[in-house]
């Protein structure tokens, strides 16, 4: 009895360790569907993908930095200009007073 007994607990454990492995493939095959059919709507939907958000960000980021420094810059030669237009004022105010 007690031999009938393990081969009858064997078998049920081979039974169960081969459902557990073909529960695993199925699990797979089905992840597989369902991203498959995920990234076709997504391509539908014409959704950026993650890279191309980044890159993109990227370049936003750099080129608000870069406005920045250009402002700043544009700030400064009319500083200049505004300095070269008050030196000449005066000189040109005698000229025609003259």
């Amino acid at each position: 009895m007690t031999q009938t007994t393990n081969r009858f607990f064997d078998e049920l454990a081979k039974m169960m360790t081969d459902a557990t492995g073909a529960a695993k493939g199925v699990r797979g095959e089905i992840d597989t569907l369902i991203r498959g059919q995920a990234e076709k709507v997504l391509r539908d939907l014409d959704i950026v993908q993650r890279e191309e958000f980044d890159a993109m960000k990227a370049m936003a980021l750099k080129a608000r930095e870069e406005n920045v420094q250009l402002e700043q810059r544009v700030m400064e030669l009319e500083g200049e200009l505004a300095l070269l237009g008050r030196e000449r004022k005066p000189a040109n105010e005698f000229s025609s007073g003259e």
